[in-house]
């Protein structure tokens, strides 16, 4: 998932850099695991690797942080290279 913060977005993290790990529960009690997590310097400024059990649950927690009115992102599915070249055999 890339994310670019919004005016509001970047003030709170501003006055609680902590919130970056307090949203990482909130996304983990939704079902969908956050396994690596970079801040960008271009378009974007998040990249976060998430696992998620399929793509309903991607759209809820996109769906519930797009809401606070703090972030805009584009989720991408990604396929791993082995089970991409094993599909490519079928």
């Amino acid at each position: 998932m890339l994310s670019s913060l919004g005016p509001d977005g970047f003030a709170r993290l501003r006055e609680n850099p902590e919130r970056l790990r307090e949203v990482n529960v909130e996304v983990e009690a939704m079902g969908v695991e956050v396994i690596e997590q970079y801040a960008l310097l271009g378009p974007y400024d998040f990249l976060n690797i998430l696992d998620a059990p399929d793509e309903a649950t991607v759209a809820k927690v996109v769906t519930n942080l797009a809401a606070r009115g703090t972030l805009k992102s584009v989720t991408l599915t990604a396929v791993p290279i082995e089970e991409y070249i094993n599909n490519l055999k079928d």
